[in-house]
């Protein structure tokens, strides 16, 4: 599921401008775990609705993938994930030199863009 992006995205913020793995864990569940919350819940229903139809392939369908997101986003996306990450400290957040190299720079917040700023600004006082 892609509300996993929604967490992990904000401990790796949290992480990268404090390097405290644990303050990262809360903050990502703090603030996104709403969003797995509610995407996790909305999902449940639509699969619901789709045990409500008289075809008893459909049924089976819709239950099992309504216990599926039920287990995927309750039990790991906010249970075991966050765990094992705390468990793992600042490993959890290791990224290999050789790797660092090979993957795109993308900055959704546009920080470096502000950072580019301020330095060339700083330079123009100067």
């Amino acid at each position: 599921m892609d509300y996993e992006v929604f967490l992990v995205s904000r401990m790796q913020e949290v992480y990268s401008q404090t390097k405290e793995p644990k303050k990262a864990i809360l903050a990502g569940i703090q603030d996104s775990g709403k969003v797995v919350i509610a995407a996790g819940l909305i999902m449940i229903a639509v699969f619901v609705g789709f045990m409500l139809t008289p075809d008893a392939m459909i049924r089976s369908i819709g239950m099992a993938l309504a216990f599926r997101v039920l287990f995927d986003a309750f039990v790991v996306r906010l249970t075991l994930v966050p765990a094992v990450m705390t468990l793992m400290g600042k490993a959890a957040w290791y990224l290999p030199k050789w790797l660092d190299n090979i993957l795109p720079k993308i900055d959704v917040e546009g920080e470096s863009i502000l950072k580019h700023k301020e330095h060339k600004t700083e330079r123009k006082s100067s």
